[in-house]
């Protein structure tokens, strides 16, 4: 008895260990790449320098960090281009915890933040907000944009929810073939708004195509405390997520309310997929890529899948945008387009070897 309890202990410690591995591997890959993103811009500034100055902005770390580099260098990196590094972190986060809790439910590995047509609602309502030039009574022009986003976006899902829904639940296909519609749909109003954006068409293209380029404290400072509070709620839900992949009904004998689970993580995993289309635009395939890398990774043990992937997504984006950047300097490109090259290809082998796949 005391042999099989040490054994457990010992299965456990050992698991405790590598997963604490894996979250401090994870975290210094995404420093690494915040400090590297950081450096990239007009002005040459080295990763050192770019490392000591984010560190130096973390509370009670940064007294420890000497300062080696400039005010300029400070301004530049805190002012200028932090801003949107943070941007890319967050909005990783959101949409691979997002990717996460879809294909988890679904038990689809092709199912992404995208599949209820959640993107095209909150894409709808940012074009609605740069087209119209309409702003916000109480909130200013400036807030117009994510505002009008979340609310395309949060109206989208109770729309496909409402067509969904049966009297005996709401049936994972019916959801699918109801996303696909109303992003369909969407889809289309969005096209006719930019064939009827006349001067505004470049800043509804940039905005379409997804990326960081307005990026500012004001919107993070909003954004963030929102996929924080999203993110812990759904990992809340990570041992349910475990057993539902088991099957529905095996779930139900084994306690778990099945549809309530399933209804609570759509809300959660379309309000954060909402959020992060505010502050980006549409940015496609990090819900989908990331996910299945870090499943490879780490296991389908949501526990861990969850932080995982939140941080594998916030490295990806981050040096994606970096990317879109330099790659065809003086020319900076929307970041959408390098996780769409990514992503394509990546989405054909799913495809292929889809036969073979398990969530």
């Amino acid at each position: 008895m005391c042999s099989g309890k040490s054994g457990v202990e010992t299965k456990y410690l050992k698991r405790f260990a590598k997963w604490t591995s894996i979250i401090l591997a994870l975290s210094l890959i995404l420093l690494s790449s915040m400090a590297l993103a950081s450096t990239v811009g007009p002005m040459p500034i080295s990763v050192g320098n770019a490392l000591g100055i984010i560190l130096h902005q973390v509370p009670l770390v940064g007294n420890a960090v000497k300062e080696q580099w400039t005010t300029v260098e400070e301004n530049v990196v805190v002012q200028l281009r932090l801003p949107r590094v943070i941007s890319a972190v967050l909005v990783g986060v959101a949409l691979s915890v997002a990717g996460v809790v879809f294909q988890g439910i679904f038990r689809n590995p092709m199912a992404d933040p995208y599949v209820l047509g959640v993107a095209s609602g909150g894409g709808f309502g940012a074009l609605l907000a740069i087209v119209s030039g309409v702003g916000l009574p109480s909130l200013g022009l400036f807030y117009a944009v994510p505002v009008m986003a979340c609310v395309g976006a949060l109206s989208t899902m109770f729309l496909v929810y409402a067509i969904a829904r049966t009297g005996f639940g709401i049936p994972v296909l019916r959801l699918l073939l109801a996303g696909i519609a109303v992003s369909s749909f969407f889809s289309s109003l969005i096209s006719l708004m930019i064939a009827t954006a006349g001067e505004d068409i470049h800043a509804a293209f940039s905005w379409l195509f997804g990326g960081f380029p307005i990026s500012r404290w004001e919107y993070i400072n909003v954004a963030s405390p929102a996929i924080l509070v999203c993110s812990a709620a759904i990992y809340a839900f990570a041992r349910d997520l475990n057993v539902t992949l088991l099957g529905e009904e095996q779930a139900r004998h084994l306690g778990v309310e099945v549809e309530t689970v399933k209804k609570r993580l759509i809300i959660l995993g379309s309000l954060i997929t909402a959020v992060a289309v505010s502050i980006s635009g549409i940015i496609g395939f990090v819900g989908l890529i990331v996910p299945h890398i870090t499943r490879i990774l780490v296991g389908p043990d949501h526990r861990i899948l969850i932080p995982s992937s939140a941080l594998a997504g916030a490295s990806l984006l981050v040096l994606c945008d970096a990317v879109a950047r330099t790659i065809l300097r003086p020319i900076v490109l929307p970041t959408g387009i390098v996780t769409a090259l990514l992503g394509a290809p990546f989405f054909v082998y799913l495809l292929i070897k889809s036969g073979r796949i398990t969530v």
